[in-house]
This record gives C-alpha cells, structure tokens and sequence, in this order.
C-alpha cells in the first residue's frame, strides 16, 4: 500500500483508498494508555482512539471519496415464504401470499408454480349484482382464506435472459389457476413476462393484453 507523509500537518495519506488519517497527540497517546490500564482491570477490551471532533479541511474533504451506505427500504423482493402478491386476474382476489414454492425452489421466478391464500378481494362495485356487467359467481369465484395455485406472471427481482437482456417489473403479480392448470378468471389487467412460452403456459399468454 502507498504511503506518502504529509510534513505540514502531520497527516498519513492512503493514496490507493484516499483515505486521511491524523496522528494521535501525547495527549491522547496518554488517555489511551489510562483507559487501557483501567480496561485491563476490569478483564474487558483495549479501546481504540476517540473519534476527531474537528471538521475536515476542504482539500482533505474534496480529496477523499463519499461513501454511502446502501438504502434498505427499496429492495427488491424475491417471491418465497410470506411474499404479498398481486393478482392481475378477474377471480376477484386482490392480493395473496405466497405459503409455498413448489418443486422445492427457495424463490419463484417468472413461470413458477405457488401455492397462496387469499387476503384481499377485489371490489367490483356497482357492476357486480343483478342488472351489472359482472356476475355475482364472477366476481365470487374466490373469497378471502381461499387457498389457491398460482403462477407467477411478474416479479419485481431483476432475471437476465439467456440473450444477455435484464428485465424488472414494477411488482410481483401472480395469476390464480386450478389444479388442471387452467386459469380461474377470462381476463389479465397486466403485462406478463415472456417466460411463460417456455413453460407451457400459452392459456395465460392469451389472456395477457401484452407480454414483454
């Protein structure tokens, strides 16, 4: 590593990390020796030295590098235990949770068969009922605690294709089906990932308004 002295300020220089570090004083080689001998006592640690209250110059700060840490809160979710899917079909669920990937996988992907249950229905309003566009056994085909099979259309996780291209969806979205595999609703809200084809499920792909 490189390290190149500073004879002003008496400042070690990390020139492959950019990084600045200052000298301790006697005063603080003093204090670190005390605490030392008073953390040998007690049977604990060596402490290291007290953080630098004093604000970094403007060369220093301009020299070194910002580094941040990463942001938790925007991450995007893998479809496993306990992930909350939306459904994009007209079975009237809404959003479901996914209990189990099935052919033992730790994660689902575009394609993949999930096993769910409902937790949210889907209001139709004033369209369901007699008189509406939309039948009462269409929009009760399932209710809420229902426990589905699923097939994953969308997912928020980035997969690369096999021609080197990464798609990302927006969300996870799921289609319900039944257990021949035939889709429960007549109708997809959504895009759904092209990956179907080459699963077999070409029902699913002729619902779809559009496939990416």
């Amino acid at each position: 590593m490189l390290v190149e002295e500073d004879e002003v300020q008496g400042v070690r220089k990390m020139g492959t990390y950019g990084m600045r570090l200052k000298r301790p004083t006697s005063e603080e080689w003093s204090k670190r020796d005390e605490t030392k001998r008073a953390r040998k006592k007690e049977g604990r640690g060596t402490a290291c030295f007290p953080a630098s209250s004093e604000p970094a110059d403007s060369a220093s700060s301009s020299s070194s590098p910002a580094f941040h840490l990463p942001k938790l809160g925007n991450i995007a979710a893998m479809i496993q235990l306990k992930t909350m899917v939306n459904c994009i079909d007209n079975s009237g669920a809404a959003i479901v949770e996914c209990v189990k990937v099935l052919r033992m996988k730790r994660h689902a992907k575009v394609g993949d068969r999930i096993i769910v249950v409902v937790q949210k229905q889907r209001s139709f309003g004033p369209e369901s009922g007699p008189g509406g566009s939309v039948s009462i056994s269409a929009a009760n085909k399932v209710r809420r605690g229902d426990i589905r099979h699923a097939v994953v259309v969308r997912t928020a996780k980035k997969t690369q294709r096999p021609d080197g291209s990464v798609v990302k969806f927006d969300d996870n979205a799921c289609v319900l089906i039944n257990k021949g595999g035939e889709p429960i609703g007549s109708r997809l809200n959504g895009i759904v990932g092209s990956e179907l084809r080459d699963k077999q499920w070409s029902k699913i792909l002729s619902l779809a308004p559009m496939h990416l």
